[in-house]
């Protein structure tokens, strides 16, 4: 008897690919989730969430998981605001002696730590930090496929990024 093969996973940033950043600020629409921020000091941008990314996300065939620096908040802040359940959540080493050689040699802080977690299974990682050098080194370092995908931080994830998400994940099946 054989199991099924594991889905595979969709590493999530959400500062840039969720929460746009660095254009003016009268040029990102503010969505009305119909939640309220917990306090006053509820981060202001995520009245930048739009609503639509989470059944975008949820109807991808992978798994999501958070690979942002909002950690477990994404859960708790994030996911709610667009209709998305708790997910699995990156839980970032701390700093060590490989991470300021890995930054002197161009490599992104999270790579190794979500090819650890991917452990084996083909991944797409979705953020607006990734480089060509990440990308070198996960093809060296990751026995499965894997799509390394920049998203403009100014516009978010767009048609044109679900497309090409959508299409690379369905190539695997």
């Amino acid at each position: 008897m054989t199991g099924s093969p594991q889905r595979p996973l969709l590493f999530l940033d959400v500062d840039g690919p969720l929460i746009p950043f660095g254009a003016a600020p009268e040029q990102y629409l503010a969505h009305d989730t119909g939640l309220e921020p917990l306090d006053a000091d509820a981060n202001p941008l995520l009245a930048r969430l739009d609503p639509e990314h989470g059944p975008r996300l949820a109807a991808l065939p992978c798994e999501v998981v958070w690979a942002t620096t909002w950690m477990a908040d994404a859960n708790e802040c994030i996911a709610p605001r667009i209709g998305l359940p708790q997910l699995a959540v990156v839980v970032w080493p701390e700093p060590s002696d490989i991470d300021d050689q890995d930054e002197r040699n161009g490599l992104h802080w999270k790579t190794r730590t979500l090819v650890e977690w991917a452990a084996g299974r083909p991944f797409v990682w979705v953020d607006d930090e990734i480089t060509d050098t990440d990308r070198a080194w996960v093809a060296a370092h990751h026995p499965a496929n894997a799509l390394l995908h920049r998203v403009d931080p100014r516009r978010g994830l767009t048609d044109h990024d679900y497309a090409v998400i959508e299409s690379w994940l369905r190539r695997l099946f």
